[in-house]
């Protein structure tokens, strides 16, 4: 059939199974917008208040759906404002793809209007990046896109389309959705050494990282756990492949992981690396991290093994193949004095969530979130932190129900992938936990949420400062609170009402349980500014390039 390049595109969304996309219009993307209003009963579009905010959206409907998110801007600011979504979606391994307008080709290389190279400006920050030039190339571009941003190790996409490919005419032909099927990167050459080496270990760990949530691997990896007998320590974008109430389940790990999360990676004799790429924020110093075990690492990425850490052996493929392969490898073990041991590490240490003059203490507004929040239900955040306080006290009992920026750091993520994980998933309920700096980043898009009445709880630990690089500054800075004590004077209450949104403050901890309740049966978008004190740190803390022999557990 004779379709219009902006037909195409929409053609091409629902045939790779899209129903819903995140964007902004503008003038080099008006014929795909045209196209969409033809097409609104078959492809949903939620206007956002920013590009920004779009394109952690089109994130958060990934994580949380294992779908491809899509994104649709226009040319020049509306593409470039997408960049820092696409840079926290690919250093996360998210797939989504990016589509932009762009000037008419005659018009490329002139400094035209609203014209950026978009595609060559993402290259470092997506697995690929395409600037269609030829109306033919167009359908195949975009079915490329969805191939690629879901095969191997997940990611972001980005395609150009000039605004006169978009209203040129072409034959379309209809093809099958891509299934992804990432059978072929399995390579069980090292299966042998990674079972003796299991065999032969008293005391192993695992450190589980998204990786395996990434291959929807979840129920064969706490197959494999249990197989095994080990303890699981979890790195943020891993909170979930296991559930928190599982017993071999120890906590997160690194910077500001548990004391026993610590101890058992210096104590292991036997270190396994399941779909985790050993950070900064994990291994604070490479060079020490596990030198006294073996270490396994299982990944899909090749480019990952030895990156950080030095392996002794490692496995290459989808996680999936690999935890079934090994399932069917390994013997039962059972290490009843080792996991005794990890759970008298986290009875050594403790850390105060003493009110500090009255203040709600962050922990205790958590618990409550525990408490009201179905077992399904998303928790996202945004960074700094209250993203720390939510990953060492939430419990997240099931896979994709955590939504952080993990590797990029994104201040102002969370309210954009709310808004995601809500569109994606409607029967579920989404609670934002985020901090008065980053809630400041993307506020707009409360619009966002009122517009489309999108029943997120915007639950804002508000200690009036920036906290997280407060916090450093005390311990590396000597108090020099540069720039980190604003002063700002935002009423959130307010601004949420200024939105046309339910506000409601919490100061004193004998009114969490009530506000956050109410909060959630309410069923709409609601903002609580909760009160808490700005000297509340997070803890306990290893500081950057040292081990679990300089933890900090206090700063009192």
């Amino acid at each position: 059939m004779l379709l219009t390049g902006a037909d195409i595109i929409c053609e091409c969304l629902i045939e790779q199974g899209v129903d819903t996309v995140f964007g902004y219009p503008g003038g080099a993307a008006l014929n795909t917008y045209d196209a969409l209003y033809k097409y609104s009963d078959k492809i949903t579009h939620i206007l956002t208040a920013h590009e920004q905010g779009a394109s952690h959206a089109a994130d958060g409907y990934a994580r949380s759906t294992g779908k491809v998110g899509v994104v649709l801007s226009t040319s020049g600011p509306g593409a470039t404002n997408l960049v820092t979504g696409i840079a926290t979606a690919n250093i996360d391994s998210i797939p989504v793809v990016a589509i932009c307008g762009n000037v008419q080709r005659e018009l490329i290389g002139k400094d035209s209007f609203q014209e950026v190279n978009i595609s060559k400006v993402v290259e470092p920050i997506t697995k690929a990046s395409f600037l269609v030039t030829e109306m033919e190339d167009l359908a195949p571009t975009i079915r490329k896109a969805f191939e690629i941003a879901q095969t191997g190790r997940k990611g972001p996409v980005l395609i150009d389309i000039p605004k006169d490919i978009t209203a040129m005419k072409c034959e379309f032909t209809p093809v099958e959705r891509f299934e992804a099927d990432n059978r072929g990167y399995f390579d069980d050459k090292n299966i042998g050494k990674v079972t003796e080496y299991i065999k032969e270990a008293k005391n192993p760990i695992i450190y589980a990282g998204g990786g395996i949530i990434s291959a929807d691997a979840c129920d064969e990896f706490v197959e494999f756990a249990e197989k095994i007998d080990a303890p699981v320590c979890c790195s943020l974008m891993g909170l979930g492949c296991i559930p928190a109430d599982h017993p071999l389940f120890v906590g997160n790990i690194g910077m500001h992981g548990g004391y026993e999360t610590g101890m058992a990676t210096e104590s292991a004799d036997l270190i396994i690396a399941c779909g985790a790429r050993f950070s900064d924020r994990v291994a604070g110093n490479p060079e020490k991290f596990g030198q006294q075990a073996k270490i396994v690492h299982l990944d899909i990425d090749e480019n990952e093994i030895h990156k950080n850490v030095k392996v002794d052996t490692y496995v290459i493929g989808d996680l999936r193949d690999t935890l079934k392969k090994l399932n069917n490898c390994i013997e039962q073990k059972k290490n009843p004095q080792w996991i005794e041991t990890v759970k008298e590490w986290k009875r050594e240490v403790s850390i105060s969530s003493v009110n500090k003059d009255g203040y709600c203490h962050p922990y205790q507004i958590l618990d409550e979130i525990n408490k009201i929040k179905d077992r399904e239900d998303f928790v996202a955040t945004d960074v700094g932190q209250h993203q720390m306080w939510v990953a060492q006290r939430t419990e997240f009992l099931t896979p994709r129900t955590f939504l952080t920026s993990g590797g990029l750091g994104t201040m102002g993520f969370g309210l954009g992938a709310s808004i995601g994980a809500s569109m994606g998933n409607k029967d579920k309920r989404v609670f934002l936990v985020t901090g008065d700096g980053s809630f400041h980043m993307n506020i707009n898009e409360l619009v966002t949420l009122k517009s489309y009445n999108i029943p997120v709880v915007v639950v804002v630990m508000n200690n009036s400062v920036l906290g997280m690089v407060r916090q450093w500054q005390k311990l590396f800075y000597n108090n020099h609170f540069s720039q980190t004590d604003p002063h700002r004077a935002t009423d959130f209450v307010k601004v949420a009402e200024g939105y046309g949104i339910k506000g409601m403050r919490i100061e004193k901890p004998q009114e969490i349980r009530e506000v956050l309740k109410k909060a959630y049966d309410m069923n709409e978008p609601v903002v609580v500014d909760c009160v808490i004190s700005p000297d509340e740190n997070v803890l306990p803390m290893i500081p950057p390039g040292k081990t679990v022999q300089d933890i900090v557990t206090s700063m009192d």
